[in-house]
């Protein structure tokens, strides 16, 4: 493999011929389905400089960065991130699929989790420097919300869809 160029967080290489970005120190990318009691989807919305959007996603992060312990379990990320980006925690974060967003443009690997018993216990937002905004959606309102976002300009990201299939199954 040969790096062709190397930036703070992210690494441009090629292999057989195939240009792709790394993240370095990355051991995984966690993404959380998570409904709180009262049967609300957890959703975030973000600005996003690399698609010049605000984005509707699910809570999401990196296990192996700079705000993470050395070695941090990926349940144990996903939780963390849970924590900080909505201010809802889970007692348990149960794996329900492993792969990679975009194989085609990076090495990253992405495990969606789901979170079980949830509990208010703080405001979330995310960490110093993040602009998140939490929304609760009701699971039968979460389409027509997507697609109001959308109409207001706000890009959804697909994987929002798969983690509204998760959770309206048990």
């Amino acid at each position: 493999m040969k790096e062709l160029h190397a930036g703070r967080h992210l690494r441009l290489v090629e292999r057989a011929g195939w240009e792709f970005v790394e993240r370095p120190g990355i051991h995984g990318i966690v993404l959380v389905v998570a409904v709180t009691p009262e049967g609300r989807l957890l959703l975030v919305e973000q600005p996003r400089e690399a698609v010049g959007a605000a984005v509707l996603e699910l809570p999401a992060g990196l296990a192996g960065d700079a705000g993470s312990p050395a070695g941090e379990p990926l349940a144990q990320a996903a939780r963390r991130e849970l924590v900080e980006e909505t201010g809802w925690d889970a007692a348990e974060m149960e794996p329900l699929t492993t792969g990679p967003p975009s194989a085609g443009v990076t090495s990253e690997i992405v495990t969606l989790f789901r979170a079980r018993g949830l509990r208010r216990v703080g405001a979330g937002g995310g960490v110093e420097g993040e602009r998140i905004t939490v929304h609760e959606v009701p699971l039968d309102g979460v389409e027509g919300f997507a697609r109001e976002r959308e109409a207001a300009g706000v890009l959804v990201d697909p994987k929002v869809w798969a983690g509204l299939w998760f959770a309206l199954r048990p």
